[in-house]
């Protein structure tokens, strides 16, 4: 656990919750948002559904990833993340320790978040339209 940061939840009351997850590279360097990246990430999540994990929608910025997951009650989300970091870029001192998560609450708050989170690109000055934006898609569709 990390100094100051609150536990994560053992349990969770639903049988597939949806977490809005957010990893920062170290120091903020722009490593992610490459082809070489992406394809390491997309190969990852896809194959995540051999184990009852399902990855919604996702955005890769050089310096951080924003992502929707689901899984079953077994999950432990922790190994995952770590597993996904190891996938897509696995020399050490890569990645800031941990993550953000959010335990979503509602199909009212994964757009929300989605909307919020596809601006990403524009807000950083990197596309003008979000579409535009390579480094984003969506692994498992949802009606969200």
């Amino acid at each position: 656990m990390i100094k100051g940061k609150p536990p994560r939840l053992d349990f969770v009351y639903t049988s597939s919750p949806i977490y809005f997850l957010t990893c920062c590279t170290l120091y903020r360097k722009g490593l992610l948002a490459n082809e070489v990246v992406h394809e390491k990430f997309r190969r990852y999540c896809g194959d995540a559904a051999k184990f009852d994990v399902a990855v919604g929608r996702y955005v890769l910025m050089p310096d951080h990833l924003h992502l929707f997951v689901s899984a079953g009650a077994e999950f432990n989300l922790g190994m995952w993340v770590r597993g996904l970091k190891r996938a897509m870029i696995s020399a050490s001192r890569t990645w800031q320790p941990g993550f953000f998560d959010h335990l979503l609450r509602s199909d009212e708050s994964y757009s929300q978040k989605w909307d919020y989170v596809r601006e990403n690109p524009v807000r950083a000055g990197l596309v003008s339209k979000c579409e535009d934006w390579p480094f984003q898609g969506e692994i498992v569709a949802t009606d969200h």
